[in-house]
């Protein structure tokens, strides 16, 4: 990828293009942007593209409006599709004050500064998430367009031409994937990107999710990161793999450590993400619809326990192959897809951060089924539950230093108003079930 000024402006006159998108994101993920000439592009590469951050969710007040879109030159890249038949190219920016500070609101600066935390200490933060997505017929025709289960595959399918055509486009734009493959719900789906350093993953879920929903357009079907579309079935999860290096040194191996081969550093890392976990759900599942895959029975996590085999547990570690060290690594399953990847990498590396630095141990290890365990089972074994809806998380969060020291007060803040408010706009909601359910006999 180009890292310098002239290498974008010869990129971009060698593929003629005629706009550059500059993208940012707003605190709940949502993509946000504007697109610009070829011919202003010199300048703003240089001063930034100033805008109005009044609209933005969870940016400023309107009498303090201004902001400074400045574009990250290692994001640079060209769409591998046409818009109006024309090339465009995209730049993700950092969100600056007039001044050219870092704004508090702006998640991407949330990212740096906790990577930055870890970096005092000559620590990466590596992560690979794998984010599931469904295709539909249309954004109000929440029906499958196959039947097939996990892994299953068909040739003549849409859903696998379009997933084909996702992750060649990934490809085109530097962006590495592992595999993809058929998900165990209907219409479901999963395509895994190669592990990175979390600030250049958390740009290329924003490239990722984009690429999904743009394709699925284009081929005339609809893509959601919904976490629970369908009643019955399994949900989406972004499941996290997640990893801390010096230099060339995988910290969470220890190769004394028989049964797991987890250093000191790995069981303080999870006894972090356990402690704080309860605190960060409302970042890593964010909307009132994400606690509707946070239940029983459909493989998504909602008991706090860690294992091996487990994929019930909340925190899964991944088998240890020999000649493999780099590899250990643990999984946290609770994200969904539907997160803001920037705030969710934040806040899981701020807790297992505090775990290392205050060597919190976790629990033992549960490597039966938590699922099928009675009430009185998991109090014996003090196996505490995730919440359980939206309010829950809303609690928890506001009680977190944890949370406010991560995010800022400013992030921190917006996040609790938003999210009250859509709690009570859920809350008041009569549905098509109470309908259903009531209004024949009461």
């Amino acid at each position: 990828m180009p890292k310098t000024k002239e290498e974008v402006l010869s990129l971009i006159d060698e593929n003629h293009v005629k706009y550059i998108r500059l993208w940012f994101t707003d605190i709940l993920g949502q993509l946000k942007g504007m697109s610009i000439t070829r011919g202003e592009i010199e300048h703003v590469l240089d001063e930034g593209q100033g805008f109005d951050g009044s609209s933005i969710e969870g940016f400023v007040r309107i009498q303090e409006s201004d902001l400074v879109a400045m574009p990250d030159l290692h994001t640079f890249r060209i769409l591998p599709w046409s818009v109006n038949d024309e090339k465009v190219a995209l730049l993700i920016c950092d969100v600056l004050n007039p001044d050219r500070t870092p704004f508090a609101g702006d998640p991407r600066y949330v990212l740096r500064r906790v990577l930055a935390k870890a970096a005092q200490k000559k620590w990466g933060f590596f992560c690979g998430p794998e984010l599931e997505f469904f295709y539909f017929p249309n954004k109000n025709d929440p029906t499958p367009i196959d039947q097939v289960g996990y892994f299953d595959y068909s040739t003549i399918s849409p859903a696998t031409r379009m997933r084909k055509m996702v992750a060649t486009a990934l490809e085109t734009m530097g962006i590495p994937v592992e595999c993809t493959h058929h998900e165990v719900a209907p219409s479901q789906h999963e395509i895994d990107l190669r592990y990175q350093e979390a600030l250049i993953m958390a740009d290329f879920v924003m490239f990722y999710r984009l690429t999904v929903k743009e394709i699925a357009l284009r081929e005339g079907y609809y893509a959601t990161f919904m976490p629970k579309p369908l009643f019955g079935e399994n949900g989406s999860g972004m499941h996290t793999h997640q990893s801390i290096f010096e230099n060339d040194k995988n910290m969470f191996f220890d190769p004394g450590e028989k049964k797991y081969h987890l250093s000191n550093e790995a069981r303080y890392y999870i006894g972090g993400l356990f402690r704080h976990i309860k605190e960060i759900c409302l970042v890593l599942s964010q909307w009132v619809n994400s606690y509707k895959r946070l239940v029983p029975g459909y493989e998504a996590p909602v008991y706090i326990c860690w294992g091996t085999r487990n994929r019930s547990a909340l925190v899964r570690i991944p088998e240890y192959k020999p000649g493999k060290e780099k590899a250990t690594r643990i999984e946290l399953r609770s994200p969904d897809p539907a997160c803001n990847p920037y705030l969710a990498f934040a806040l899981m590396l701020g807790a297992g951060l505090k775990g290392i630095e205050e060597k919190i141990e976790p629990p033992s290890p549960v490597e039966m089924d938590i699922y099928g365990l009675s009430d009185a089972e998991r109090k014996r074994l003090s196996i505490d539950c995730l919440p359980g809806t939206l309010e829950e998380a809303i609690r928890e969060f506001e009680k977190s230093t944890l949370a406010r020291e991560v995010l800022g007060e400013h992030i921190f803040n917006s996040l609790v108003a938003n999210k009250k408010v859509e709690w009570d706009q859920y809350r008041v909601h009569v549905s098509k079930y109470e309908l259903d359910k009531y209004l024949p006999w009461l």
